[in-house]
């Protein structure tokens, strides 16, 4: 089960994509069940978020599990949401941008490069 992190960032991505669908004119041509499906992929990377409950801002995360092209529409869909967050989502979006100013842990054992040796990572 996800923890208290992991499901404040899946409520925070699916009231983006909610308000995305909605307001932005761009959106207004795109099928609703693909959002659905974006909301229902981006839940399932953040299910299987190397960090866990102490993860990054994903713009900020050292691994990068979203598709290409998923990843560049949630970027375009985080770049207009976001502001606009602001006003409707007053506590959501404060606990986002407090979440992004955390450091980013260091990577977990299983996900380092096989070439990276542990005396290079202290360095």
């Amino acid at each position: 089960m996800a923890g208290k992190r992991i499901s404040r960032e899946k409520l925070t991505i699916r009231r983006m994509i909610a308000l995305y669908q909605r307001r932005c004119p761009q959106a207004q041509d795109v099928v609703g069940t693909h959002f659905q499906a974006l909301y229902e992929y981006a839940s399932k990377r953040l299910d299987r978020c190397a960090f866990g409950e102490e993860k990054p801002a994903c713009k900020q995360c050292p691994i990068h599990c979203y598709q290409p092209a998923r990843r560049e529409e949630m970027k375009k869909i985080m770049r207009w949401a976001g502001p606009r967050m602001l006003w409707i989502h007053p506590i959501l979006t404060v606990r986002h941008l407090i979440d992004d100013r955390r450091p980013v842990p260091p990577i977990p054992e299983k996900y380092r490069s096989k070439k990276q040796k542990p005396e290079d990572i202290s360095n």
